[in-house]
């Protein structure tokens, strides 16, 4: 699996013309590998510009990204070999999706890396495994599927090059409730038998409090807040200034802080909202 790094880096669109504008400014972390992150903040916050760097999709303006300690924009045949270790899905993937059979959409990454028959047919059905694509869909057209079919196979497409580091911007988005939450499961599946670091952009914040690790805020270019969904959601106020939402719990329970109902701890899950009204003999 993959090590993350980012050091200093900026990018400035259009730069030296009168619609210069730096959309992410001298941001520097580190994300281990394995770890399940995401990002959050308000649209034109940055954090779109900032994942299209992560793959080599973006060149700095300044700074670098290094994965596994190598900066993968030193060259040519670094940038096409970083898109091999750290796969990138975009928000509605399923608009992307162009071959005649759902298989075939799937080893579409494998085939471009020069991989074997046999190899390709096998990352085809473990990825179409992972995300819940039946074997009985390969030879249909994706165009013929679902909305929530089409989102599992264009993530298919991403998992079958088996990436170290896998990133999925809004990966929900669109989908009702059932087709969000079995997205989620098989996004949970794939990191927790692969090892793989996953980075989600989410803007639901209930689903960045019950599934990741580590929250990355950002705002107006800048990394605003970084740490645990604990200690990002102890800062509510924070959050709804710079333009977010808070988990539902977190909410509920601010509006009852405000009636004087003093409920303890940082609370962004609704477990801990229904600890902390029974703690006060609320229910």
């Amino acid at each position: 699996m993959s090590d993350l790094r980012v050091e200093a880096l900026t990018h400035v669109y259009s730069a030296g013309t009168p619609f210069e504008k730096t959309a992410i400014e001298n941001i520097s972390l580190q994300i281990p590998s394995g770890q399940f992150v995401g990002l959050l903040g308000h649209t034109g916050s940055g954090k779109s510009t900032f994942i299209q760097h992560l793959n080599a999709l973006l060149k700095p303006t300044s700074g670098k990204v290094l994965v596994d300690g190598e900066d993968i924009n030193q060259d040519k045949k670094t940038r096409r070999a970083v898109k091999n270790k750290v796969g990138l899905v975009f928000q509605y993937p399923e608009y992307q999706l162009f071959e005649e059979t759902v298989f075939a959409d799937i080893a579409f990454g494998p085939k471009n890396m020069g991989l074997g028959k046999e190899e390709i047919e096998q990352r085809v059905r473990e990825a179409a495994h992972f995300v819940g694509v039946e074997e009985e869909l390969f030879q249909r057209s994706p165009l013929e599927l679902s909305g929530g079919q089409k989102r599992r196979v264009a993530i298919a497409g991403v998992i079958a090059m088996r990436p170290g580091i896998l990133i999925l911007d809004e990966p929900t988005a669109g989908l009702d409730p059932s087709g969000c939450r079995q997205i989620l499961e098989n996004i949970c599946s794939y990191r927790k038998e692969s090892g793989a670091t996953v980075i989600i952009v989410s803007h639901n914040m209930d689903d960045a409090a019950r599934l990741t690790e580590r929250l990355i805020v950002f705002n107006r270019g800048t990394v605003a807040m970084d740490g645990t969904p604990e200690q990002v959601f102890s800062r509510p106020e924070e959050l709804i200034k710079i333009g977010l939402s808070v988990p539902q719990a977190t909410s509920f329970a601010m509006a009852l802080r405000e009636k004087g109902i003093p409920l303890r701890g940082s609370i962004y899950t609704h477990a801990q909202l229904m600890a902390a009204l029974k703690e006060v003999g609320i229910c």
